[in-house]
């Protein structure tokens, strides 16, 4: 496994720079007397000196990329006052001059088939940001998967953030895909709890639509200050490729992807200590059965727990569990498929994985 540097210092103090990953460094002044051979320079700038000793050693040297609203090469998730970063709670239409915003408009404007620059820069920037994923993602954190759609004034949200809630209770780290509805209330709840106050003011601005103006104020009614903990537990895993819905301001951090399917992939992926699906559309239901075929064939590690919590939807309005649990029948994922209608039993069965 490679090194990698993102602190001038400890390139300064490294005796061994062979196979390492630099990234995002001035070394504008460095002549970089230690071994460099089969190392990866990500955005750096090299004096002339450096960039002799690279070439000679077979270093990889991949330069900035000029004229992008956004680090190919970063190495940390994005928190939301990074991506809000100019937001005026007072003057919503500001949200239109973040860098969020900006950053969907420019990839709006390149389309689904960008150039082959614009696709490497992309391609880059979701591989930084899942090796950042990896780097502070604590062992099995759930993932809750639910409907985008859900209006802050339902009951529906509530419930959500009373989910989030008792998983927070359970000291689990949570993931969700960092948008709004579901993907919003529950990192909400695992934070604060169930706050009346802020749940009557998330409530005074229920949705959103697509100028910036009405997004702006869906953000501007969530709070600037919810409680933090020692080590990150609640994580958007957001995309640019639905970027009309903004990452909801509920989440420590975000994991913003410009491919969904990295994105979706990832999500699944990471969740070890299981999934709880809420009632959603088609976009859940794609989950529901991508989640599936991993813990079908073991294609990422053990299967890990699915959650139906909502009855009545996933048997009977949308039958996605009856299938799941008939292609189970027989194999180890069986033990782990829970269909409830009670959070409770939800978030035991999850810590009946997690020991």
């Amino acid at each position: 496994m490679r090194t990698e540097f993102t602190d001038l210092d400890q390139v300064r103090a490294a005796a061994d720079l062979r196979h390492a990953v630099l990234v995002g460094l001035d070394l504008g002044e460095e002549e970089l007397r230690v071994p460099v051979d089969g190392a990866l320079f990500l955005g750096c700038t090299l004096s002339p000196v450096a960039q002799r000793r690279a070439a000679a050693a077979g270093a990889l040297v991949f330069p900035a990329i000029p004229d992008l609203p956004y680090d190919v090469y970063r190495s940390r998730l994005y928190t939301p006052a990074e991506l809000f970063a100019g937001f005026d709670p007072d003057d919503p239409i500001s949200y239109a001059d973040t860098p969020d915003a900006v950053i969907y408009r420019h990839t709006r404007a390149r389309g689904h088939n960008p150039d082959p620059l614009h696709a490497l820069a992309e391609r880059l920037h979701d591989h930084a940001i899942t090796e950042a994923l990896a780097d502070v993602l604590p062992e099995r954190p759930v993932a809750v998967m639910g409907g985008h759609a859900l209006h802050r004034d339902t009951d529906g949200y509530r419930r959500a953030v009373e989910l989030g809630a008792a998983l927070g209770e359970a000291g689990f780290a949570v993931l969700t895909g960092g948008g709004p509805g579901v993907m919003e209330a529950v990192p909400l709840g695992v934070r604060i709890g169930v706050d009346e106050p802020t749940l009557k003011d998330l409530a005074a601005a229920p949705e959103f639509g697509v100028d910036a103006e009405s997004i702006g104020r869906w953000i501007a009614a969530c709070p600037t200050d919810l409680p933090t903990f020692d080590r990150p537990r609640t994580f958007g895993i957001p995309t640019w490729f639905y970027g009309h819905e903004p990452p909801n301001p509920a989440c420590e951090l975000h994991a913003k992807y410009f491919a969904n399917s990295v994105r979706e992939e990832g999500l699944l992926t990471v969740a070890t200590g299981g999934i709880i699906y809420t009632p959603g559309s088609a976009g859940t239901v794609q989950e529901v059965f991508q989640d599936y075929c991993q813990n079908h064939y073991g294609s990422v590690g053990p299967a890990a727990p699915m959650v139906f919590l909502g009855k009545d939807f996933w048997v009977d309005e949308v039958p996605a569990a009856p299938l799941v649990r008939k292609l189970a029948r027989g194999r180890e994922a069986e033990r782990w498929i829970l269909v409830t209608d009670d959070t409770d039993e939800a978030v035991g069965f999850l810590r009946g994985y997690a020991v």
